[in-house]
């Protein structure tokens, strides 16, 4: 896309207003995409995640406590073969 400067004044109206980056895609009819690329290169403000995570959907910072599984080796341990030609 050819941004005009009409163009960069406009995404940051939109974007000083907290458009999401699709609406502000929508809005001005370009991709998402675009809108996140040309904001980076303008060096906008950054955004938070639209994704709020609870604490129940936080990633796990432990191990589960289930042992690791057993090795093959450990299992079946390698005998010696004797084969005599």
């Amino acid at each position: 896309m050819d941004w005009t400067d009409d163009d960069i004044q406009r995404l940051r109206m939109l974007w000083v207003e907290g458009n999401s980056t699709a609406e502000v895609g929508r809005r001005m009819s370009v991709s998402k995409n675009a809108i996140v690329g040309k904001a980076h290169r303008l060096d906008l403000a950054g955004r938070s995640s639209p994704i709020r995570r609870s604490e129940a959907d936080a990633p796990r910072t432990t191990r589960s406590k289930r042992p690791p599984a057993s090795k093959l080796a450990d299992i079946m341990p390698l005998r010696a073969c004797s084969r005599s030609r």
